[in-house]
């Protein structure tokens, strides 16, 4: 008889849900919790924000606190949090 199996992780993937952040002061819905930068920018892009996926991408945190977040990076993408996409500098 065969024998069922499971995925590879699939037993520990984490449920996603649609979650409501701020990108540019403008709303973005991604896929979440768990997001890295670039899924941040392309979610921005896929809405409407004018800003190119090279861009620098901060996190606003409390007390005016701020970080940047690689294209690798892993956030938690909560309802509510914010971002800057920024444009690479041009120093030519």
């Amino acid at each position: 008889m065969p024998e069922e199996t499971q995925s590879a992780g699939s037993a520990h993937e984490e449920l996603k849900h649609v979650v409501s952040i701020f990108v540019n002061d403008q709303s973005v819905h991604l896929e979440g919790p768990k997001v890295n930068g670039l899924q941040i920018k392309e979610a921005a892009t896929r809405a409407g924000l004018p800003i190119d996926l090279v861009s620098q991408l901060i996190e606003e945190l409390l007390h005016r606190f701020t970080r940047v977040i690689g294209d690798a990076d892993v956030v938690e993408g909560r309802a509510g949090s914010r971002f800057l996409a920024l444009a690479p500098d041009d120093n030519s």
